[in-house]
């Protein structure tokens, strides 16, 4: 089955709620969300399988090599249903391959690589070069209050075409590397590995809780 933290909720915009927060622990920087999900007192399970999406209320896909989750998700057998569960509206915050995953077009895909879907974007991957170009800086987020919000790029893809989605974050140049599409959110960025807990707790209180209300 999965692992759960049962600490009381502390986050302020969701104090009082009982919610539990799935992460897809396929591959990826799995341990990092969970982290930020403790520190905001949020409860949380890893998801490996198809009972483990049962009674969560949202869902973190989280950074990692997008065609190696992609593969995994088959194996496990969990596509099918998280596709279904997507489709049906569990809110979704997908970081950097998350968001290669949740993508319905990938430019330089590797050869049968397929998605979960959920937004209606083209993306590509390794936008920004190898190991070596990754960076941190800070990016500003109009719907995220506090100031500039400190972000990882790390083998980072780029959003290159929206279609019907809301932009929710742009570099200085323009790029767009945020949307959002009713219950998915999108981001190639890692907020998670910098310290940085607003975008989590954005998404849990204007989509997770929000689609509760």
């Amino acid at each position: 089955m999965f692992q759960t933290s049962l600490r009381p909720t502390a986050c302020p915009s969701v104090a009082g709620s009982r919610l539990t927060i799935g992460v897809l622990a396929l591959q990826g920087d799995v341990r990092e969300h969970e982290r930020v999900l403790d520190d905001l007192g949020v409860a949380h399970c890893q998801v490996r399988s198809p009972v483990d999406l049962k009674g969560i209320d949202g869902l973190i896909i989280p950074g990692g090599e997008s065609s190696v989750i992609d593969k995994l998700s088959r194996i496990f057998e969990v596509r099918e249903p998280l596709i279904s569960a997507i489709a049906d509206g569990l809110p979704v915050l997908g970081t950097c391959a998350g968001l290669i995953l949740l993508s319905s077009t990938v430019i330089g895909a590797i050869e049968g690589q397929q998605t979960f879907g959920g937004l209606d974007i083209a993306v590509e991957r390794n936008a920004f070069g190898g190991q070596l170009e990754s960076f941190e800086t800070s990016i500003e987020m109009p719907l995220i209050s506090g100031g500039p919000v400190n972000v990882a790029f790390i083998r980072a893809p780029i959003i290159r075409d929206v279609r019907g989605c809301s932009i929710i974050a742009t570099l200085p140049n323009g790029e767009i590397v945020g949307v959002r599409s009713g219950n998915c959110v999108g981001i190639a960025f890692h907020p998670e590995l910098v310290g940085e807990s607003r975008v989590h707790e954005w998404w849990l209180d204007s989509v997770v809780t929000g689609a509760q209300r």
